[in-house]
């Protein structure tokens, strides 16, 4: 039977981020210490990224900055799949300028 980890608030928790989170039992208790919000902007940050190597990189990371403290990931602009809030106008300025520069 799997161990019960908390997930966000929109996302679930996946399979490689509980995995690693399971391995360390400071990480985990650093990860239930924080607020479900918290939690889901760990879950964006990890799977938002395309690309399989920088995922494994965010896991690794993810963990790593638990371990220092870190309650948010840094330089994140915050989970945009909320759909019980309205995106704020900086967080829309910067989505804008990403779309124009693609």
């Amino acid at each position: 039977m799997s161990q019960k980890i908390s997930a966000g608030v929109v996302h679930t928790l996946p399979s490689d981020l509980r995995q690693a989170l399971s391995a360390d039992a400071k990480a985990l208790k650093l990860w239930e210490g924080l607020t479900p919000l918290a939690r889901n902007e760990w879950i964006c940050w990890v799977t938002f990224v395309k690309k399989a190597d920088t995922r494994s990189e965010h896991v690794t990371r993810t963990v790593k900055q638990l371990k220092e403290g870190k309650r948010r990931p840094c330089c994140w602009i915050g989970c945009i799949h909320r759909t019980d809030k309205e995106l704020s106008p900086s967080i829309k300025g910067i989505l804008s300028k990403r779309t124009r520069a693609k």
